[in-house]
């Protein structure tokens, strides 16, 4: 939300399990300050996250008009920390970490 009222804050953000909305009341979304993002962000989210799913967040994430990518982690709850068919925990943090410095590199190219 700060990166929404001062996009000069931050070049880019990681926003880890973006919690959508509560588990189970998918119309309370929290998407309020998303048409105000001018700062590309990379969201990492998990298959199973019950505070949205990937399809509520891909359509949710329509309202930003500065570039996102969604990295989605197969298999992972909210905290992204289960093990998932991609493999072990320490493999799915640093696919996130390769997937920001790629996601970063090319919002520099984009300025």
């Amino acid at each position: 939300m700060l990166a929404a009222e001062m996009p000069e804050l931050v070049d880019a953000l990681l926003l880890l399990a973006y919690p959508l909305h509560p588990p189970r009341r998918p119309r309370e979304q929290r998407t309020m300050h998303f048409p105000n993002l001018r700062t590309p962000a990379l969201f990492v989210h998990g298959s199973r996250d019950p505070f949205g799913s990937l399809e509520e967040l891909t359509a949710a994430l329509a309202l930003v008009p500065a570039p996102v990518t969604l990295l989605p982690v197969e298999g992972a709850p909210h905290g992204l920390i289960a093990r998932t068919p991609r493999g072990r925990r320490a493999d799915v943090m640093a696919e996130i970490v390769q997937g920001f410095c790629a996601f970063v590199d090319q919002a520099a190219l984009r300025r």
